[in-house]
């Protein structure tokens, strides 16, 4: 049984080799990124059994692609290359303090050709975990209807279906997102959401405030993440947990902490650890992801996880 599915627009990022506005950037590497992406990759680095349904162009950056995430071990046979479609492109700016702007070409995308149909078809194998972020909802109205649809099945199927708003105002407006994924979170078990995107989704409130909103729709797991100020995690009618962030020194890149959080937080949950620890080790991985360039390249390996919690805090396996 997988213990983790996602499902999103899997991209080749193009990473600059030099810091500094991309208008002056002569040199990229090529890389591969995608919110979704990077949590399945995050989550089988940690020894979990992951799954990705996306589409892909029948081309050259696509056939990478899949090839690099079958390297990772994820299980790709919700996957297919699809004629007529390019593979998503994204260039990457990297400003000196690790901070950047993302530039997509992504459209049309070939995930156009997914259906309710191809995600029951993954989900049928009942996954422990359904993960799903705003950043494929906003690729098409559809998308939202196909979501909801497939987080209706997860639940009939007994899946705990996770979501992360991701929003990217790039992709669409406030307005836009916050209705789309304001519809969603009635579908929602775990909520993994940016204090900036809770934001947008209820107004400017505390962490308190947004938990309560979350709550309000029947999530029963709300993690909101801050940044540099931690996160803070509430389950159920338990006391809110907080979790300072993890020193790093410089970072080098922070694209992609997020999704290193979710997917440390995620194995926490699925090895039924308390909410504290989950939290930690989300927080732990989080870090590793920003002292790396590149949005996945520093998603941490379980035994490197293991180390930076030291002896008292090893993740057992």
């Amino acid at each position: 049984m997988q213990d983790v599915l996602t499902i999103g627009d899997a991209m080749i990022t193009m990473n600059p080799k030099q810091r500094g506005p991309m208008r002056f950037t002569t040199e990229f590497e090529r890389r591969i990124g995608g919110a979704e992406l990077n949590v399945a990759v995050g989550c089988a680095r940690l020894g979990l059994q992951t799954g990705m349904i996306t589409r892909l162009g029948r081309d050259e950056f696509g056939r990478h692609i899949l090839n690099t995430l079958r390297g990772e071990g994820i299980d790709m046979s919700g996957t297919a290359l699809e004629e007529h479609y390019a593979t998503p492109v994204n260039f990457k700016e990297t400003l000196e303090n690790g901070n950047g702007r993302t530039f997509y070409y992504r459209f049309p995308s070939p995930t156009e050709e997914l259906t309710v149909q191809h995600i029951k078809e993954q989900l049928s194998k009942q996954p422990k975990v359904f993960y799903m972020t705003g950043v494929f909802a906003s690729l098409r109205p559809e998308n939202v209807e196909m979501l909801r649809e497939a987080a209706r099945f997860a639940r009939e199927q007994g899946t705990l279906t996770a979501m992360d708003p991701n929003i990217r105002l790039k992709l669409w407006s406030r307005e836009a997102a916050g209705e789309a994924i304001r519809s969603l979170l009635p579908y929602a078990d775990i909520m993994l959401s940016g204090k900036d995107e809770a934001d947008i989704l209820f107004g400017g409130q505390s962490i308190e405030e947004h938990i309560a909103s979350f709550q309000s729709y029947g999530i029963d797991r709300i993690i909101i993440k801050n940044g540099s100020e931690g996160a803070a995690g509430k389950h159920g009618s338990s006391k809110t947990v907080y979790q300072p962030a993890e020193k790093v020194e410089k970072a080098a890149d922070t694209v992609g902490a997020g999704d290193g959080f979710n997917a440390g937080f995620l194995y926490g949950l699925l090895q039924g650890y308390p909410l504290e620890k989950a939290l930690k080790i989300g927080s732990v991985a989080g870090a590793k992801v920003v002292q790396v360039a590149g949005d996945n390249e520093g998603l941490p390996l379980l035994e490197e996880v293991e180390a930076a919690l030291g002896n008292e805090e090893r993740v057992e396996r």
